[in-house]
């Protein structure tokens, strides 16, 4: 773990990320010693920043911090966490923030190696998100909705489903949620809750040049329930076919499956050019 650049395990009780939870996140996958699509996870890093009105790093001496951590390792979870800094008590921020940046490095999960080919089990949670449309798309550390949600179940699901105030589907507690409805492949727009992720951006990235039909916009519980193929998306997990929604199981059809081969492509690209 680095904090600032150094070796350390813990940051000052006047953190406003510790204190507040003001501040942001990135997690990152590790392949062959570099961190995957660290160009699109600084760029939401510096929205995040742009949002909370918080000084962006140094991206040249992030991205050495963050090399330095993952050399050597095959395949790891790199976490980035970026704070407004230490402040004196108070709600009200700092005139001139010294930002905290904390690096941390973990194995990679090994329920993630080898999904089962026939999906995953999903539940819906009954933690709804609330509207914030200025905290919309980006990962702020403010996650008490998905910690209270994730508090739902244990072992039985893969992830829980969640909804913002007028009942639609936004995302999952870790992910983004991916449904085929009539042929046409469709995903919540984030617009006053949720996260857009890194992965669901690069999914309908590839499924526009695989010529698969795609649809951003608000996603009804009831057209979930009726998807003919619903896969989750983040950057650890990339494209999760999800095999039972509820009580309701769930074809891993051929979209899912050509999805997860083009994801599965683009992250050996990725490793060969490391």
């Amino acid at each position: 773990m680095l904090v600032n650049g150094e070796p350390e395990d813990r940051v000052p009780v006047s953190d406003r990320g510790f204190q507040y939870g003001d501040g942001l996140f990135e997690t990152i996958a590790v392949r062959e010693g570099e961190p995957v699509r660290w160009e699109r996870h600084l760029a939401r890093l510096g929205l995040g920043c742009e949002r909370l009105g918080i000084p962006p790093p140094d991206a040249r001496v992030l991205r050495e911090e963050a090399r330095r951590l993952s050399h050597g390792r095959e395949r790891a979870v790199l976490k980035l966490v970026y704070t407004r800094g230490p402040s004196p008590r108070g709600y009200a921020p700092p005139v001139s923030p010294t930002p905290t940046r904390a690096l941390i490095v973990s194995e990679w999960p090994s329920h993630r190696a080898s999904p089962p080919e026939e999906g995953v089990a999903v539940c819906l949670c009954r933690q709804r998100l609330a509207a914030n449309a200025r905290l919309a798309g980006i990962k702020h550390l403010n996650r008490l909705e998905q910690i209270l949600a994730r508090a739902e179940w244990r072992d039985e699901y893969a992830e829980g489903l969640m909804l913002n105030a007028r009942g639609d589907i936004v995302d999952g507690t870790m992910s983004n949620v991916f449904a085929v409805l009539d042929d046409v492949l469709v995903t919540p727009e984030i617009v006053d809750c949720g996260v857009a992720g890194v992965m669901r951006n690069l999914v309908l990235q590839r499924a526009a040049a695989l010529g698969i039909p795609c649809r951003v916009r608000a996603l009804a519980l009831v057209d979930l329930r009726r998807a003919h193929e619903i896969f989750l998306t983040n950057s650890v997990i990339g494209v999760l076919p999800v095999g039972r929604f509820e009580e309701r199981a769930v074809a891993v059809g051929a979209v899912t499956r050509a999805l997860r081969r083009a994801i599965a492509e683009d992250d050996n690209d990725v490793a060969r050019r490391a």
